[in-house]
């Protein structure tokens, strides 16, 4: 948008300018010309007044010739260095004083001249001539422009005669007065008479006489001043044209509109630098700005796109006091918060978990008390003292270590005592369906475990694997470490596991079904909440051929609180 504005606003100064520049150019010229139409104004009013001098004096002199008008005459001559000539003349062309007091040349056709018709056909109306060589005395001829003027003079007998007072002004000072004219580097100035359209002055004064040259000096006689625009030279000009009002002259001002195309191009091309200039320090700003605006809610945005996708370990520093500061600080309360109540939440729901596994588990031990006391009440009954002995005294050490004073952790070798005791009563209970074995190595012994791990896993071997089959079973149980785990192992060779059964036992899909699947996953989730995802039960099983149930742990020698 910044970047339109500055284009819309450049065209709008480039047209301005443009505009601005013809007008200064005509203006300019018009000024020029006005200075110059003035000065040659005050320049004719200065020599009409010396006409009317010279007029004065010879009125005043009484006969003609004398010597006190001769003397007069040559005092006003000599005072002014444009002056070449002042005369007099009678209607028949004979001399009757004369300054330069030079000899006259023959053959001049005085009477014939323009200057004397003027003064003849247009008496007391002074006439100013177009530049001519003044020709009527012998010596040096000069450029001159002839003021004339008919007048009567008395003769010393009273008579009453017609004479022409003839002035002559040098044509230099006014040549140089409009050669000084600039209208630009090819502009210039010239002079047209305004009755006859003939040119006075013009700078290129022989090819115009040669035909070389042409000017619309009909098109300048219509105007008597301002400024228009000539293509009948075949070149675009404007013209200003000014009157001097004394004389009937009109100053003529030429200058070439492919100059004032060079000025709207020397502007197009500032305006087109500056355009770019402004432009690129514009974009520096914008990205400047953009780059401070943008990139603290870019980093805003990042940071809420890692929260959801889960990550809530952000913080975002806070470098400023502005709303993106402000809104960052928010969004880290926001973030501590939701972390709080993760924590909180994760807290909870192990708190809910664990309570509803240790409810699991104190259930198991009503439940086995119950068949182990109708058993002993069996054995009791058929006279079986000492499996009756057997039976008690393997059940009050098995709660003794189920109790361990109200531990969670035990050592491996109490463990193994602890599901020693177990299958004792159990083998007796099955009337000896089957046989058991307990390995263990002396490092193994040593480490830490969650008391109750073998029990449910040991009773889903003899309910689920042993009982089922027709032939007795048996049972291993090991303990050992590798690398640097402990491993406690429970194998049957029971009726195994279903492979689909198999497959979603220790998941959220077993809690359907029935059987195995609630101490194994009580066992599972136990030592996960404890331990951590890496450890748990890992379950081998083929069908007809055994379970091979395998319990990871952490090979650690003191107690772990979860």
């Amino acid at each position: 948008m910044t970047v339109l504005v500055v284009f819309f606003v450049s065209i709008v100064l480039y047209n301005k300018f443009n505009r601005m520049s013809e007008n200064n150019t005509s203006l300019g010229n018009q000024q020029v010309i006005y200075q110059v139409a003035s000065n040659l104004e005050y320049y004719i009013r200065s020599m009409t007044a010396i006409f009317s001098s010279v007029e004065n004096q010879i009125k005043s002199s009484g006969e003609l010739p004398n010597d006190l008008l001769n003397e007069r005459l040559d005092t006003i001559f000599h005072t002014r260095e444009d002056l070449v000539t002042i005369a007099l003349f009678t209607e028949a062309g004979q001399r009757m004083t004369a300054l330069p007091s030079a000899d006259m040349r023959s053959n001049t056709h005085l009477t014939s001249q323009n200057w004397f018709r003027s003064a003849i056909e247009n008496p007391n109306h002074l006439s100013f001539s177009v530049p001519h060589v003044q020709n009527l005395f012998k010596g040096e001829y000069k450029w001159v422009v002839s003021m004339s003027k008919g007048i009567k003079l008395k003769t010393a007998n009273g008579e009453e005669i017609n004479a022409v007072l003839l002035v002559d002004a040098n044509f230099k000072l006014i040549d140089d007065l409009s050669r000084s004219v600039k209208l630009g580097q090819k502009g210039y100035a010239y002079i047209i008479d305004d009755s006859a359209g003939n040119i006075i002055y013009h700078p290129q004064q022989q090819l115009i006489y040669a035909g070389l040259k042409y000017e619309n000096v009909e098109q300048a006689l219509k105007y008597t001043f301002g400024s228009y625009f000539d293509d009948s030279t075949g070149v675009d000009r404007l013209i200003t044209i000014q009157t001097v009002n004394n004389v009937g002259w009109k100053i003529v001002g030429v200058s070439y509109m492919d100059e004032i195309v060079t000025t709207r191009k020397e502007i197009s091309t500032f305006l087109l630098w500056l355009l770019l200039a402004v432009m690129a320090f514009v974009l520096l700003i914008t990205l400047y700005m953009s780059a401070k605006i943008s990139q603290p809610i870019k980093r805003l945005e990042k940071s809420m796109q890692m929260v959801e996708r889960g990550n809530f370990d952000i913080h975002i520093p806070i470098r400023r006091d502005d709303e993106v500061g402000r809104l960052s600080r928010r969004f880290n309360l926001m973030v501590n918060r939701i972390r709080e109540l993760m924590k909180q939440n994760i807290h909870e729901q192990e708190a809910k978990r664990k309570s509803e596994l240790e409810v699991l588990q104190s259930q198991i031990h009503p439940h086995f008390l119950y068949n182990t006391l109708n058993s002993v009440v069996r054995l009791a009954g058929t006279g079986k003292n000492e499996d009756v002995i057997t039976m008690i005294t393997s059940l009050s050490r098995f709660f003794r270590i189920s109790l361990s004073k109200g531990e969670r952790f035990i050592s491996v070798a109490d463990e193994l005592e602890h599901i020693r005791n177990y299958l004792i009563i159990q083998k007796m209970r099955y009337k000896n369906k089957f046989e058991y074995a307990i390995e263990a190595e002396e490092e193994a012994l040593a480490c830490k475990t969650l008391k109750l791990v073998l029990q449910p896993l040991v009773e889903n071997s003899i309910y689920h694997g042993i009982e089922p089959s027709a032939e007795d079973g048996f049972i291993r149980i090991s303990a050992k470490v590798v690398d640097e785990k402990l491993c406690l192992q429970i194998k049957d060779n029971g009726l195994g596991i279903a492979p689909d059964k198999l497959r979603d036992l220790l998941t959220d899909l077993g809690r359907n079904g029935e059987g195995s699947g609630i101490g194994l996953r009580n066992v599972h989730e136990r030592i996960r909440l404890n331990y951590g995802e890496e450890y748990g039960l890992q379950i081998e099983s083929e069908r007809e051929e055994g379970t091979i149930v395998s319990v990871w742990l952490p090979c650690v020698q003191e107690g772990v609180e979860s």
